[in-house]
């Protein structure tokens, strides 16, 4: 060893460490020999701890500050030295930098699908994936049983063991929530806190936790999701019907309560809009319902075409009280089931005689 080296072993008298990357978990500070001088500046930065090793046995630890390095604020080195009477010349120990901020954006998924029970599908078998941050939580464990003696140490050294580690913890808090899967999407809070407590134990054997757990995503097997899709725009269509149901409803209601339709005529428009009503809560909803419409049970039944819409169905007695009231007259148009095209009342032989057996106006007084 040159003069100018042993010069500089023990001249230096600054202890620090500037970290620029964005991964470093652990870094050991590096000076000739391992020696500080007595009354050395430390300089710990915010979100640091510094940590002496002796020879292999934790020594002291510092907090972020400023200190000026002496018997009186390193006790333990001291007792481990046996420096009786203080110290005047350099002494050895090496000295960790343990960075102390959360890692935030590191990611997780399953490499291969979970399995799980449901009430309602049996067994289902989903991934999952997602993000979670760390710091560390107990320095000195960290370097006493994860970075050990290694002059760096990042956070892809651990990576890799840690994502292991919360996939297993996943798959049993998953399993034991016993939730089912069409009702695991509006718990992921809860189950990503479970999983968070979980995983917390184990990691604090490394001496770090978790600052948070997210899970962005539980994805079903492709052939359950397109049956779930094509559940849902079956259940689409049943609420579109629902509402056409209500519809008619209110239109009938509103043609038997129309004074203007005659008395008579507006109660059979309600009857025969209640009937078709009445067809698809049945569960014959028909697109064709118009040309193909059912008959009036016990009697015929008629269609009449008012103002370009179809109305009715009508039987004799109805039609003979709209014929009388003036709604339909012979140039009305009529059809009923088996007609091949619609007619004009006086044209049906049926309808015909309806129109001679109702007395004429009476004349003017």
């Amino acid at each position: 060893m040159g003069i100018f080296d042993k010069l500089k072993g023990e001249f230096i008298d600054v202890i620090e460490y500037t970290d620029d990357s964005l991964s470093g978990l652990v870094h050991r500070f590096e000076r000739h020999g391992n020696e500080i001088k007595n009354g050395a500046q430390l300089t710990v930065r915010e979100s640091q701890h510094a940590i002496f090793v002796n020879e292999g046995e934790m020594g002291d630890a510092f907090k972020p500050g400023r200190y000026e390095l002496t018997t009186k604020n390193i006790p333990i080195l001291t007792t481990l030295k046996s420096w009786k009477y203080g110290l005047n010349s350099p002494f050895k120990a090496e000295v960790y930098f343990v960075n102390t901020k959360i890692f935030t954006g590191l990611t997780w998924g399953t490499k291969n699908p979970i399995m799980l029970r449901d009430p309602e599908f049996r067994q289902v078998q989903v991934r999952a994936f997602g993000t979670y941050s760390i710091r560390v939580a107990d320095p000195a464990k960290l370097v006493k049983e994860v970075s050990g003696t290694a002059s760096s140490f990042d956070i892809e050294n651990v990576e890799d063991q840690l994502r292991s580690l919360l996939i297993s913890e996943f798959t049993d808090a998953l399993a034991e929530m016993n939730i089912p899967v069409l009702d695991v999407a509006r718990n992921y809070k809860e189950l990503g806190a479970k999983i968070q407590g979980f995983v917390n134990e184990e990691f604090g054997k490394f001496g770090l936790e978790i600052n948070k757990f997210i899970i962005e995503n539980i994805s079903l097997p492709a052939n359950l999701q397109k049956f779930l899709d094509e559940d849902t725009g079956a259940a689409m269509v049943r609420d579109v019907n629902k509402v056409n149901q209500m519809k008619m409803g209110d239109a009938m209601l509103n043609a038997s309560q129309n004074e203007g339709a005659g008395g008579v005529m507006g109660m059979g428009m309600g009857a025969g809009m209640g009937m078709a009503m009445g067809q698809q809560m049945g569960g014959m909803n028909n697109q064709q319902q118009n040309t193909n419409p059912p008959p009036i049970p016990g009697g015929v039944a008629y269609f009449v075409a008012v103002n370009g819409q179809q109305q009715g169905p009508f039987n004799m007695d109805q039609l003979r009280a709209a014929i009388g009231n003036g709604q339909i007259t012979r140039d009305s148009l009529i059809w009923k089931n088996g007609m091949a095209s619609w007619v004009k009342a006086s044209e049906n032989p049926e309808t015909a005689g309806l129109f001679g057996s109702v007395p004429p106006p009476l004349p003017p007084q």
